[in-house]
């Protein structure tokens, strides 16, 4: 069975070869390149992935770019600069495969040299906290290593094309009744600086774009 793997991508040159190369059998990766300019989308070519090219700038539109290039009836979400293990998707998907879980995402577990800053685990708790009011749905981690599939996700008509998109998801899942769940993956030391939780503006702006997805939801429920 090959399962897609949605890796959104900008300018991930430098960890792109030791995430690809630790993809496991069955896995195929699928990098979306953002508007990288440090030649991400060749490197990702030349080591057998296949590069789709969104020029939208955004984070969920890069992830809902691989979405609908995706082909495989389970399909899986994670980031491209080292600090998640490919050799782990497995942890992930193998419930839902099984039929066990409809959405499973990856706790991330701190490993030594890893930075998870204070202001960006506060906002991650927040959030979970208001999944939690909002959906019933009891999650210690928004990770962006996740599982589901393909067709039922499709279906839930994400609209967020910033940040909010995997908050989004998690939002319409748990009110379509989906079966979410975690388990642990490690957290390890990324490759360059991140977009996000790298700077507390960066912090501000991904939960700044959560917050709007929340508010949203509550209007449309």
């Amino acid at each position: 069975m090959k399962i897609d793997v949605v890796l959104p991508c900008l300018d991930e040159a430098a960890a792109l070869p030791w995430v690809l190369g630790r993809m496991p059998d069955g896995f195929h990766p699928i990098v979306v390149d953002n508007g990288s300019t440090d030649g991400s989308a060749r490197i990702a070519a030349e080591l057998g992935a296949t590069v789709v090219r969104e020029p939208r700038p955004g984070f969920g539109a890069a992830c809902h770019a691989g979405l609908a290039a995706a082909m495989s009836d389970v399909v899986c979400f994670m980031d491209a600069d080292a600090s998640l293990d490919p050799e782990q998707l497995p942890r992930v998907c193998d419930p839902v495969v099984a039929g066990e879980a409809d959405l499973i995402l990856g706790r991330r577990v701190l490993k030594p040299g890893a930075s998870w800053p204070v202001h960006a685990r506060l906002g991650n708790a927040v959030l979970a906290r208001g999944l939690h009011r909002r959906t019933g749905v009891r999650l210690r981690d928004l990770g962006p290593m996740r599982a589901c599939e393909r067709l039922p996700l499709l279906a839930l008509g994400l609209v967020d094309r910033r940040f909010g998109y995997p908050l989004e998801m998690l939002l319409r899942a748990g009110a379509a009744g989906w079966r979410i769940g975690e388990t642990d993956v490690d957290y390890l030391p990324r490759q360059g600086r991140s977009k996000v939780t790298g700077t507390v503006r960066g912090t501000l702006r991904a939960v700044g774009d959560m917050r709007r997805v929340m508010l949203r939801q509550n209007g449309t429920a």
